[in-house]
């Protein structure tokens, strides 16, 4: 085999909370959000000299670089394709480092269980402080609810249909700046306590509207303080006008709505996880 493709979705983040521990096996977030159909195609092959491309780009990658240290004896190419932005709150550093894990483990032929290559795309992730809880999601897929501390790959389905969704993005968050700051993690983790709670209600009682857990993850915004940019709000305010429910992604300078509003992308909640091609 010359090369090998994977596939891993983009993964909108809706409510987290930040889990730290020692060990970045057990480094994750609690909390909720969902996949979506597009994401992140990695082509990998054995070469020469090694490199990641993003889009046709040559690109420094940590968390992708990292999974190929663990994964590969010698160089690889890597060659990432999204239609997605980086860093704009869609999970594409954990999307690129699933995929690329999948990819290898088929070119190498490694053997690995898919739960292995997922745990060192979420260590690659954690060690680079490109996200906590991305990976957990588009290994699984669909729209998710994570309350299991201690278990980085642990989820609740959470009975949503797939469904229509319209997202823009006006600019990105530097991941790194917030999850490293001890200030801005005890807010952060502050209002997510209400929220998890608030969610974890809604699954038990069986709730089926997307509505009702976007209502949650707006409060989320608001409370963490991470609803701070004008254009984020306005956005948010012209879907509820449309008679939807926004919210902000986590994290970026972006939103996601049930329904259109000026300047969106339409996308769709899909419930299927990273794979092979």
């Amino acid at each position: 085999m010359d090369e090998a493709k994977a596939f891993a979705p983009g993964n909108i983040s809706c409510v987290f909370q930040i889990v730290p521990h020692a060990d970045p096996r057990r480094m994750h977030s609690l909390g909720m959000g969902f996949t979506v159909r597009e994401g992140v195609v990695a082509t990998v092959r054995a070469a020469r000299e090694g490199g990641v491309w993003f889009n046709g780009r040559a690109i420094a990658f940590p968390a992708v670089e990292a999974v190929v240290a663990e994964l590969a004896a010698g160089p690889v190419q890597v060659e990432l394709e999204s239609p997605l932005p980086l860093g704009c709150g869609f999970g594409l550093s954990g999307a690129s480092s699933l995929a690329t894990a999948y990819a290898l483990d088929a070119l190498l032929g490694l053997g690995r269980a898919k739960r292995e290559l997922a745990m060192a795309a979420h260590v690659a992730e954690v060690r680079s402080l490109s996200g906590l809880g991305d990976v957990c999601a588009q290994f699984h897929g669909g729209w998710l609810l994570k309350l299991q501390e201690g278990d980085s790959l642990a989820a609740r389905p959470v009975p949503v249909a797939e469904q229509p969704i319209h997202y823009r993005y006006f600019s990105a968050i530097d991941t790194r700046s917030v999850i490293g700051s001890q200030e801005q993690k005890e807010r952060i983790n502050r209002a997510a306590d209400t929220a998890l709670a608030a969610l974890g209600t809604r699954l038990e009682a069986g709730e089926t509207s997307a509505d009702a857990y976007i209502h949650v993850s707006k409060a989320f915004a608001i409370d963490s303080g991470l609803l701070a940019d004008p254009r984020v709000r306005q956005a948010i305010a012209q879907a509820e006008a449309a008679g939807g429910s926004a919210s902000m992604i986590m994290l970026g300078h972006a939103v996601f709505a049930t329904v259109a509003f000026e300047g969106a992308t339409a996308t769709r909640v899909c419930g299927q996880g990273a794979r092979v091609l």
